[in-house]
């Protein structure tokens, strides 16, 4: 998943929490042990997120719609494209404006930034500088953040273009996250990693 799923995967109101969920990305040489629980918690919950997207029957379809040239990379379009769909079907999910948990998530990652590392400093002062989590809410912004993550990888790859395989596929693809989607809600509320938890924020 990508970064607005994990932040809605969190719990919503607590700013460790959201630091945590999003930081499972930037965790590499990071000391886990030295980061407040309530941080490590996120970490913990950010991980079973991902354990059980890339491990889900309805994900593994999806990604197999993709042509051969674009397989190998199909984990990070999806990841892409369900915030797309999260952004989409937001008021299915969620009864906040997508305006206002969007600002409160930045507002409480800056206020915590202290605990950041370096890289997820700079990503997040670059997300919130440009409001990044609403660009994927535009076929534009999906194809733009998808041609910056070609980029950063460092090896010559077909994913800048991958664009045309969203298209394609696009029907299946939203009606896949649909279905994964409250799945992966249900199973992050009953494991419960941080609900006994958010007094620690």
């Amino acid at each position: 998943m990508n970064y607005l799923a994990h932040l809605y995967l969190s719990q919503h109101d607590q700013g460790l929490s959201l630091l945590g969920n999003l930081m499972g990305d930037f965790c590499k040489g990071v000391d886990l042990e030295q980061l407040p629980e309530a941080v490590q918690l996120g970490i913990y919950n950010h991980r079973a997120v991902d354990r059980f997207t890339d491990n889900h029957v309805v994900v593994q379809r999806l990604k197999i719609l993709f042509s051969q040239r674009f397989r190998r990379f199909s984990g990070i379009i999806t990841d892409v494209i369900f915030d797309h769909f999260l952004i989409k079907h937001w008021s299915m999910f969620s009864d906040t404006p997508l305006s206002t948990f969007i600002d409160q998530s930045y507002n409480a990652l800056w206020l915590h930034r202290q605990w950041m590392p370096t890289s997820m400093t700079d990503t997040v002062e670059r997300i919130i500088e440009h409001n990044g989590l609403m660009t994927y809410g535009s076929l534009d912004g999906v194809r733009m953040t998808l041609q910056r993550l070609s980029q950063r990888i460092r090896f010559d790859n077909p994913l800048a273009e991958s664009q045309t395989e969203v298209l394609k596929n696009y029907t299946k693809l939203d009606d896949g996250f649909l279905q994964f989607f409250p799945e992966l809600i249900a199973y992050i509320d009953h494991l419960a990693i941080e609900v006994e938890n958010t007094q620690l924020n």
